[in-house]
């Protein structure tokens, strides 16, 4: 991209002054080399540059034609540009993943018609610009408060207020763009429902399992239901993943980290969610009661939009040991003891198998920390294999603590989507499942459970509604995980530090 638009005026050189590192960063990840990127990010910006000054013909004859504000504008014109390479017959310089992707029935969705596009997509287009900029640049860019009150020229006393705002704006579009989506008649019946459950004053209450069943099985309800909370922790990646397309979370992987090396670390996190200077906000994925749509949206988005070659990040790619054109120089984020970690942070995959627990994951939500003492290797004896009757116990206590039924549910390239039934033989007042994964398999995100790892092992700890649980009773929770080739079921279950067996 050169150091200048040309031809050079106010627009295009304002334009290129705040959408560069975005559009290169974006542009790195949908190439096969550092001279495609650069080619495909300068006839992006010129798409986009079109783009603009059509909207602003329009407003000036009376017209207002919604778009985008200018960073994800752009960032939309680097999918196009890919989109049209492909069909050009240049799609040798794109990177293979995105080129079956752009060939798949996802890509279809963004140029179709309006109403089949991604939710996240056509709120964001019905706010108003500097609403959808506000939203845009923080939760997204991941810069702070203050920075973007700068940017955008607003009070940065009350930026955090109209931020709220803005997201009670975001959620009040999602539900009439869901309530207008085609849909059938199961969907429809439970739309209502869902925009009730989502609600900020419904946080503490339980879903209903039927709801809860229904979004672990429809995609486009999920995506719905992580659009509709948009406090709840998984805004960001709804955003990235549904107004970008394909690569979305990588992208956010990436300003994430280009946002901390400009701006330094954080500061500690305050009581209410507050870093110490107001600039940032605590990104946590909470256990609630819609936990189980915040993940079945990032697997929505991960099985349309993320790479297929089992990179979870497509930020790891490099061309003949080349640095990524976008945000050089960046140093990468501390992560523990990892073999074969790069020094580049823009390569350095975030959801490897030797990652940390509490890295950014490629779904572009924070993975919970590991507890300081995850659920340990359960001790004494295997558990009963199938047709041996089990040893006698020497109390009163069952043989066994619970029985667990592990199932796959969906499996993708790069992941895949699991749930696990537990039948437990007393009652409980609170519990904690652990297993051990086989083959590197991490942990994304969790619903109906907290989610903990420490390297292959996976600790799940009930959450406020669902810790009790009768003798014989039975409580399931579920996951989505990245996997690096294979994908063999766990071993070692344990319920509160006792065996388990696997039904």
């Amino acid at each position: 991209m050169p150091d200048r638009p040309s031809p050079q005026d106010a627009t295009e050189a304002a334009l290129f002054d705040e959408c560069r590192d975005a559009v290169l960063s974006y542009a790195d990840l949908c190439t096969a080399g550092s001279a495609a990127a650069h080619d495909l990010a300068t006839e992006a910006f010129a798409l986009g540059v079109r783009e603009v000054r059509a909207a602003d013909a329009g407003a000036s004859r009376g017209r207002r034609t919604p778009r985008l504000p200018a960073i994800p504008l752009m960032l939309t014109a680097v999918r196009t540009t890919a989109a049209a390479w492909e069909a050009e017959g240049l799609g040798h310089r794109l990177d293979p993943d995105l080129r079956l992707w752009l060939n798949s029935p996802q890509a279809a969705r963004y140029p179709g018609p309006p109403l089949h596009r991604p939710l996240a997509l056509r709120a964001l287009r019905d706010l108003q610009e500097a609403d959808a900029a506000l939203l845009w640049l923080t939760e997204v860019e991941a810069l702070p408060l203050v920075v973007v009150a700068r940017r955008l020229g607003l009070d940065p006393a009350a930026v955090s207020g109209e931020l709220d705002q803005v997201r009670a704006l975001f959620r009040d579009r999602c539900r009439r763009d869901h309530l207008d989506t085609p849909m059938d008649a199961e969907c429809r019946s439970y739309a209502r429902l869902l925009d009730a459950v989502t609600r900020p004053a419904a946080a503490a209450a339980a879903a209903p399992e039927d709801l809860s069943r229904h979004l672990a099985t429809c995609v486009g309800c999920a995506e719905a239901a992580a659009c509709l909370r948009p406090h709840g922790g998984a805004l960001p990646a709804a955003l990235a993943g549904g107004v970008i397309g394909w690569g979305g979370l990588a992208y956010l992987e990436r300003r994430r980290r280009a946002a901390e090396a400009r701006m330094g670390p954080r500061p500690p996190v305050a009581a209410g969610g507050e870093t110490g200077d107001g600039g940032g906000r605590a990104r946590v994925v909470r256990g609630s009661l819609l936990a189980a749509a915040v993940a079945l949206s990032a697997l929505a988005l991960t099985v349309s939009l993320m790479p297929f070659d089992g990179k979870a990040n497509d930020a790891a790619r490099s061309d003949g040991g080349r640095q990524s054109v976008a945000d050089p120089g960046i140093l990468p984020l501390p992560t523990g003891p990892s073999a074969g970690a790069s020094p580049d942070a823009t390569a350095a995959p975030p959801s490897s198998p030797a990652s940390s627990a509490g890295r950014p994951t490629a779904t572009g939500t924070a993975r919970a920390p590991a507890h300081d003492d995850p659920d340990p290797e359960p001790q004494g004896t295997a558990s009963p294999t199938a047709g041996e009757d089990p040893p006698a116990p020497a109390s009163s206590e069952p043989a066994t603590a619970c029985q667990v039924r592990y199932r796959v549910v969906n499996e993708w390239t790069d992941g895949f989507q699991a749930t696990v039934t537990v039948t437990t033989a007393r009652a409980l007042d609170t519990w904690r499942v652990a297993w051990t994964f086989r083959d590197g398999q991490r942990v994304g995100q969790m619903w109906d459970a907290e989610a903990a790892q420490s390297g292959p092992r996976v600790t799940a700890g009930a959450t406020d509604y669902n810790s009790s649980v009768a003798a014989g009773g039975t409580f399931a929770f579920g996951f989505v995980a990245d996997r690096h080739g294979a994908n063999s079921t766990p071993y070692a279950f344990s319920l509160n530090g006792r065996d388990c067996a696997v039904a």
